[in-house]
């Protein structure tokens, strides 16, 4: 089984990266160019590649890489993007643009060609992270190019699943909380940490969502919040 994991190096793709690989998978996990991007995965069941998921030429040789390789795409998680504060008053065109490429064209450009894959293969299962911000706008008070950049994932999602509607082919979003990591402790010292969502249990519910059991569903949005 192959899976794909964009955004490996960061709290939440190493978190998927170590429970895929333990589930018996081969992982191929991305680092942006210049990215810190040391590994302890095992190396019979890891390969590291470092590419601009912005660009789309890069992308779609990235990808035609693993499938020469390879041969199939059994998962691919895009956990690659990025946030950005900023009230209307102060978010300019410009600051729209840099959070469009960081959250929707890092996810687009390798989804595209892993949902080409898959619909050849007639089996496969996508997963886009969203945020609160992008799925309600009433959350994206304050952060509004990363909101708008986040919306476009469901959209993204509901156009793929209804594209693959007879397929073994499913695109799934993931909305997380708040994420307990070192960053956002330290953010928010006064938080209750275990009203957080860990990582752990975020990878563990993706994971879940390849297996058989899970075959009847068509056009999840996970919202994997706990009590935050």
């Amino acid at each position: 089984m192959i899976a794909v994991v964009t955004g490996a190096f960061g709290n939440l793709g190493k978190a998927v990266v170590k429970k895929f690989i333990k589930e018996g998978y081969f992982v191929i996990g991305t680092a942006a160019p210049n990215e810190e991007a040391s590994t302890h995965f095992p190396e019979d069941k890891f390969e590291k590649i470092i590419v601009d998921l912005g660009n789309e030429e890069e992308s779609k040789k990235f990808i035609d890489a693993v499938i020469a390789k390879h041969h199939q795409i059994d998962a691919a998680i895009l956990t690659a993007g990025g946030f950005a504060m900023g009230a209307i008053a102060n978010t300019s065109t410009s600051d729209i643009y840099k959070q469009y490429k960081l959250n929707f064209e890092t996810a687009y450009n390798p989804a595209r060609y892993i949902f080409i894959q898959m619909m050849q293969q007639n089996n496969g299962r996508i997963f886009l992270i969203g945020s609160k911000p992008g799925l309600h706008a009433k959350n994206g008070k304050g952060m509004i190019a990363y909101s708008l950049s986040k919306s476009l994932i469901f959209h993204l999602a509901e156009l793929m699943n209804d594209e693959a509607k007879e397929k073994n082919v499913v695109t799934t979003v993931v909305v997380p909380g708040t994420i307990d990591t070192a960053p956002n402790r330290k953010a928010m010292p006064d938080a209750t940490f275990s009203n957080w969502v860990t990582p752990e249990e975020i990878a563990n519910i993706i994971y879940w969502h390849c297996t058989n059991e899970a075959n009847v569903l068509r056009e999840p949005v996970l919202k994997v919040y706990n009590k935050a």
